[in-house]
């Protein structure tokens, strides 16, 4: 699907097969000679077809088009290096291009995944269903495989194209170095995963970001400042007052804090043995009727909430036979 926004400035839905996050919002700005993407999709043949045909409606010459990627999650980043030409500039946020030079899958460095193993297993993750998530995981199965020449975007710097002026807005939480664009004059905000409407964005643990869900809600914060007409995200539709949206998902997080703290009341737990106390929004009876990939993420955007909640001093944590338990301060 592609719809006309503003003059110029397009969306195109690309679909997600087999996500439940069903499709991403490509957005395409047309200059004077030179065109900008902002994300793309997973890098899979399901997802190029209806990208390359899109483009091909819109008349854009991919041998004069520039880049935008808000994150380094695959289904936003997966189908960069396959567009990407030499002409191409491919921007990214300082702290995630370091990432792509650096590493493979997704852009994390080489031990990461390694490290992610280990952190989950200690995190009480049943092994042999952590290694059907690392079998499954996106992000390893779907991130650009190719050579990307990036361009480091610091927050407060701009991308001009046409009638556009886009300043880059650093976001971090969803991921390390998430970045919104943002055009003052027009009063759009183009999200990625910082802000979504009909879904919440996953915040999850990182090894590389010191307490994420608090990078994440101080940057709810800094954007509920901005003066916004019209919010693009990357998933789903989009809508226009972001401050009341804000505000719904800072409640979010204060339910999902206190599920935390209130299932601890009974005494100490892993991230695992609290997950199930969590209120999560998947079609399944119990915890053990998730998708095993999905229960990887629940067990992470826990372990975030987790972390926040021993930075405040409300819980503490300590280690047991090689597993990490948390309990009430």
């Amino acid at each position: 699907m592609i719809e006309e926004l503003l003059p110029g400035l397009y969306r195109i839905e690309i679909p997600l097969p087999r996500s439940p996050l069903k499709a991403l919002n490509s957005y395409v700005v047309k200059g004077g000679d030179r065109f900008l993407i902002v994300d793309t999709a997973f890098n899979r043949e399901e997802c190029w077809q209806p990208t390359i045909s899109a483009l091909r409606e819109l008349g854009v010459d991919l041998d004069r088009t520039d880049f935008f990627i808000t994150h380094l999650h695959a289904d936003h980043s997966g189908l960069v290096g396959r567009l990407a030409k030499p002409t191409s500039q491919v921007y990214f946020s300082e702290i995630e291009a370091r990432f792509m030079r650096g590493g493979t899958g997704e852009g994390k460095a080489p031990d990461h995944w390694q490290n992610t193993v280990q952190y989950y297993l200690a995190s009480g993750f049943p092994r042999d269903e952590l290694e059907v998530a690392m079998q499954g995981h996106p992000g390893r199965r779907y991130s650009s495989r190719q050579y990307v020449n990036l361009r480091a975007l610091r927050d407060g710097e701009s991308i001009e194209i046409g009638d556009y002026r886009f300043v880059g807005i650093d976001t971090a939480g969803h991921t390390p170095g998430h970045m919104c664009l943002y055009e003052p004059e027009k009063k759009v905000l183009i999200a990625g995963d910082h802000l979504l409407i009909d879904i919440t964005p996953n915040i999850t643990t990182w090894p590389e970001l010191e307490n994420s869900l608090k990078s994440y809600l101080d940057n709810l914060d800094k954007v509920y400042k901005l003066d916004v007409a019209m919010v693009l995200p990357g998933h789903r539709r989009l809508w226009n007052d972001h401050r009341k949206r804000i505000r719904e998902l800072q409640e979010h997080h204060r339910n999902r804090l206190a599920e935390a703290m209130a299932a601890l009341e009974s005494g100490p737990k892993t991230a695992w043995e609290v997950a199930p106390y969590i209120t999560w929004d998947i079609e399944a009876d119990s915890w053990e009727d998730f998708p095993t990939v999905q229960k990887f993420f629940a067990v992470g955007e826990t372990l975030a909430h987790l972390e926040y909640l021993e930075a405040e001093g409300r819980i503490t944590k300590h280690s047991r036979n090689g597993k990490i338990y948390y309990s009430l301060a």
